[in-house]
């Protein structure tokens, strides 16, 4: 009855199972949690982002911050170190982290009134966005884009290149006096002559420029190019009245002797004056 089995371990050495261990149901240490079901105001956000292994604790914070706010409100930098007291350096390097991790998409995108701005889409799930579904290649336009060709403009009389030139950055230039007045490279080319029309009438760069530019409507521009098409065409001036050329100088010759009667007089060369050159037979 004193002999002991050597195969039987010890009390002190069984291990416990995993679900029967005592810190697991009842745990002195580390985290415990209280929670309280939210019914109103709340965000659900994926512990994919809250547990991300590579993102910084500002970027996991910032991008959280992000998916808990309504579509349309600003999250630009200067708007976010406003708002927090990191400074603008700290949240542009987190952002940068969100966007290389998929979290954020920024692209910059041309508004209506013609401003060119940022667009930030916030991702709550990286790689399972709607809008990367692949999307059906789109059609080839032919013509212009509402089906409607263009009016013609004025053609110079005279089309230097150096005429043509000046029309093209006076074009060019319009999208400074209005921003809805941004043209391509083509439309450009292809109003130039309307506008050299008009500087070939003796009418001034800032003449045409205010006729182009002034009193545009208040709605959106959808073609401008036929906008400044139709103004080129039906704002035309007429011709510059017709001036007689101005006669030429008349030469005045130097003065020099009379080989006859040795009085001076005005003539190209030497010779009589014209009372000895009517006395002679």
């Amino acid at each position: 009855m004193d002999t002991q089995n050597p195969n039987v371990p010890t009390h002190a050495h069984t291990r416990v199972a995993a679900k029967k261990h005592p810190n697991r149901r009842h745990p002195h240490s580390g985290l415990v949690h209280d929670h309280t079901r939210h019914t109103t105001r709340f965000t659900v956000i994926g512990n994919h982002l809250a547990q991300h292994p590579e993102l910084s604790l500002l970027a996991i914070g910032l991008g959280t911050h992000i998916q808990s706010l309504p579509v349309g409100a600003r999250i630009d930098i200067k708007t976010l170190a406003a708002r927090f007291p990191e400074g603008t350096t700290r949240i542009a390097a987190a952002l940068r982290e969100l966007e290389s991790h998929g979290y954020l998409r920024r692209e910059r995108v041309r508004v209506p009134d013609g401003r060119i701005v940022t667009r930030t889409t916030s991702c709550n799930q990286p790689g399972h966005s709607r809008t990367e579904a692949p999307r059906p290649a789109p059609r080839k336009r032919t013509g212009s884009p509402s089906g409607k060709p263009l009016p013609a403009v004025p053609q110079p009389a005279f089309p230097a290149p150096a005429l043509l030139q000046q029309a093209a950055d006076l074009l060019t230039g319009l999208r400074r006096e209005d921003p809805r007045l941004l043209l391509s490279a083509c439309d450009t080319a292809r109003l130039a002559p309307g506008v050299a029309a008009w500087l070939e009438r003796d009418v001034t760069p800032a003449a045409v420029r205010q006729a182009l530019a002034d009193d545009l409507p208040l709605e959106p521009l959808v073609r401008p190019v036929a906008f400044l098409a139709h103004r080129l065409t039906a704002q035309l001036p007429p011709p510059p009245p017709f001036r007689a050329p101005a006669p030429p100088a008349s030469v005045r010759h130097p003065l020099q002797n009379c080989d006859g009667c040795d009085r001076a007089f005005r003539g190209p060369g030497g010779g009589r004056c014209s009372d000895c050159r009517s006395d002679s037979p």
